[in-house]
C-alpha cells in the first residue's frame, strides 16, 4: 500500500511539473513550446467586409487550425477605443494570449493595454508609428506597415498602359494608408502617362468617403463620375468598393479596381460579371500572419519584439514574394502583361523608378488630377 501511495505522489509530482512548464508566456517563451490561443479582434468592420477584417481573420483562423491552437474571433459593440479596449480584456479573460489587429484604430487600445498585459503578444497590422505618438512599443508588441504607395502606383500604371485614360480614386477615410494608395495611384497613372505620350489625354478624379463603406450618397458620386466618361475607379478602403461596383454595373464598360487582396473573385460573384474587376493593388496581409505567428511558435518573437517594420519589395525577380503587389493568377489584362509587370517590378526594386510616399502633399503630375470635397 505505501508502495502505490509513494509511486502516486511521484506521479502527481511529475503532473505537477509538466504543468508548471507549459505555463510559460506566449511573448517570453523561447523554445517554441508555450501552448498558444489567437484571437483576431475586428476594426471599425466586420469579417465579412472581403478586404482588411476578413483577410485578417481568415489568415488567423486557418494558421490556428493548421497548427491545432485555439482561435476566436472579436467584434467590438460599437467604433470606440473603449469597445475595441473591452475586446481585447474579454480575450485575455477568455484565455487567449495571442491578439491579432488589423488596422491604425487599434493604436490607442495598444497604448492602453501593452503594459499591463506582458504575457500577451500583440501583433498589429498597419498600425504605424503616427498612430502610437511618442508611446514606445514593448518587447510583447509587433506593428506592420505597408507601402502601398507602391501597390497603388503599380494599379495605375498598369490601368492606364492596359488603356484606361479616365480614371477615378474613391479613398475611404483619409488616413496615412489609403492616401499612400492613392498618392501611389497618381503617380502611377502620370508615368505611364507621359511614357506613353498621352499625358494630355489622361485625367483622374479624387474623393475619399470619409468611411469605409458604401453608401447612397457615395454610390450616387460615383454614378456621376462613370455617366460623365470615368472608365476605371480605384475603391480603395474597406467595403467602401461596393459603392464603386454598385455604379459600375450601370454603364457599359465601366470597370473598378480592388485593393488589399485580390478582389476580383468577390467582385465577380457579387455582381455576376466576371469582367468587372481590372485588377487589385495587394499588400501581403496573410503572407505577414503566416510568417509572424510561424516565428512566434518557433521561438523567434524576438525579431519583431517592440518594433514597427515596414513591408514592400523584397525581390526584383519573383513578384510573388513582395509585400504588395498585382495578383498574376487572376490576370484579365491584355494590353499590359504579366511580363510587362514583371519588368516594372525589377525596375521599382531596383530603383530605377522611384514613387514618393509623401502623404501631405499631392503629387506633382503631367496628367490633370481633380479632387473633390470628402463625400462625408
Amino acid at each position: 500500500m505505501k508502495k502505490i501511495l509513494s509511486l502516486l505522489m511521484v506521479m502527481a509530482l511529475a503532473v505537477t511539473m509538466l504543468a508548471g512548464c507549459g505555463s510559460s508566456s506566449a511573448s517570453s517563451d523561447a523554445s517554441g513550446d508555450a501552448s498558444y490561443k489567437i484571437a483576431m479582434i475586428t476594426d471599425s468592420g466586420d469579417i465579412t467586409d472581403m478586404s482588411f477584417n476578413q483577410t485578417t481573420y481568415e489568415a488567423s483562423k486557418a494558421f490556428a487550425e493548421t497548427n491545432g491552437l485555439d482561435f476566436q474571433y472579436y467584434k467590438p459593440t460599437e467604433d470606440s477605443d473603449e469597445a475595441r479596449i473591452a475586446s481585447f480584456n474579454n480575450a485575455v479573460a477568455d484565455g487567449y494570449n495571442v491578439v491579432v489587429v488589423p488596422g491604425y484604430l487599434f493604436g490607442n487600445m495598444i497604448i492602453a493595454v501593452a503594459d499591463d498585459n506582458p504575457d500577451v503578444t500583440i501583433i498589429a497590422l498597419d498600425v504605424s508609428e503616427g498612430d502610437l505618438g511618442d508611446y514606445t512599443l514593448p518587447e510583447n508588441v509587433a506593428c506592420f506597415t505597408y507601402q502601398e504607395e507602391i501597390a497603388g502606383y503599380m494599379a495605375g500604371f498598369a490601368a492606364v498602359k492596359e488603356g484606361y485614360t479616365q480614371l477615378g480614386f474613391l479613398g475611404g477615410m483619409a488616413v496615412p494608408a489609403v492616401i499612400r494608395y492613392g498618392y501611389g495611384f497618381v503617380q502611377g497613372c502620370n508615368d505611364a502617362a507621359v511614357a506613353m505620350g498621352i499625358a494630355d489625354q489622361v485625367n483622374v478624379n479624387y474623393v475619399y468617403g470619409g468611411q469605409f463603406y458604401g453608401d447612397d450618397a457615395i454610390t450616387a458620386v460615383m454614378d456621376t463620375w462613370y455617366a460623365n466618361g470615368t472608365q476605371v475607379v480605384f475603391a480603395c478602403g474597406g467595403g467602401i468598393w461596393t459603392s464603386a461596383g454598385d455604379a459600375a454595373v450601370k454603364v457599359d464598360g465601366a470597370k473598378v479596381i480592388g485593393v488589399d487582396v485580390d478582389q476580383s473573385g468577390t467582385i465577380a460573384a457579387k455582381y455576376d460579371r466576371d469582367d468587372l474587376c481590372v485588377t487589385s493593388a495587394m499588400k501581403g496581409l496573410a503572407a505577414t500572419v503566416d510568417a509572424t505567428l510561424q516565428d512566434l511558435i518557433d521561438g523567434n518573437w524576438s525579431k519583431y519584439a517592440g518594433q514597427v517594420e515596414n513591408l514592400g519589395l523584397v525581390s526584383g525577380d519573383d513578384p510573388s514574394l513582395n509585400y504588395v503587389q498585382l495578383p498574376t493568377e487572376t490576370w484579365s489584362m491584355t494590353n499590359f502583361t504579366v511580363d510587362d509587370y514583371n519588368t516594372l517590378v525589377s525596375d521599382i526594386f531596383s530603383g530605377n523608378v522611384t514613387i514618393s510616399n509623401d502623404t501631405e502633399n499631392m503629387p506633382a503630375t503631367d496628367i490633370t488630377v481633380e479632387t473633390f470635397d470628402n463625400i462625408h
